[in-house]
């Protein structure tokens, strides 16, 4: 189990959520996405993303000026 960080910082909408879905392509079961993001819309654009996926999501900090995810790839889901 590995975990990769995404720095997303300063993007805005779509391209949190295309960049992430990218990045989660490669990762075996396991495996962790820690997605650095700025844009408050992503806090809807990736987990609606990740449930498309069907990997698993959980926001681990929220502020004003960052917002950072820990996606978890999971074995058979619809991205893999």
């Amino acid at each position: 189990m590995t975990t990769t960080m995404l720095d997303l910082t300063g993007l805005k909408c779509p391209l949190p959520a295309l960049k992430t879905r990218k990045a989660l392509k490669p990762l075996k079961a396991g495996d962790r996405l820690e997605v650095h993001c700025t844009d408050p819309l992503s806090v809807i654009d990736i987990p609606n993303l990740i449930r498309e996926t069907g990997d698993k999501v959980e926001i681990t900090e929220r502020s004003e000026t960052r917002i950072v995810f820990l996606i978890e790839k999971q074995a058979g889901g619809a991205g893999n």
